[in-house]
């Protein structure tokens, strides 16, 4: 059985005072969160900036109080996990996303609901839904 291991982040941002949720359509047709394969001596933390700012051109600040684990096989023989943290930019009125790598067609923010129903995988609306109620309850939203 082999082993992977991805970070990333749901990586959120305060307009107006409502909350929106980075979502994105991956080139395999599906509606992920933000994450990617950890490299050769590479933190968690460092492998989750490292593949938002690949995917999304977005400079993070990680909360590292949260973080959620879920594993899956992608394939027969692998067995993956893949670690969120929670972000947010750097820079709040960044909107371009005009650099990022193949794998991502499209990356937006959407209030919750609406990225919560994009989402394509049960796992990850968990994950989700598991970030909102940790920012509520920790007067981040």
């Amino acid at each position: 059985m082999t082993k992977e291991k991805s970070c990333g982040a749901v990586i959120y941002k305060i307009v107006d005072n409502i909350p929106y949720f980075l979502i994105q359509k991956m080139s395999f047709g599906h509606i992920s969160l933000c994450k990617g394969h950890m490299e050769e001596n590479e933190t968690e933390i460092e492998t989750a900036k490292r593949e938002i700012l690949e995917e999304t051109s977005l400079e993070v600040e990680i909360d590292i109080n949260f973080k959620e684990t879920i594993t899956y096989s992608p394939k027969e023989g692998v067995i993956k996990d893949v670690v969120f943290f929670i972000a947010t930019p750097i820079d709040k009125n960044k909107e371009a996303f005009d650099e990022h790598d193949d794998e991502v067609v499209e990356s937006n923010f959407y209030q919750y609901e609406e990225a919560y129903s994009l989402l394509t995988y049960e796992a990850d609306k968990n994950v989700l839904e598991k970030a909102y109620k940790y920012l509520l309850e920790n007067n981040k939203i």
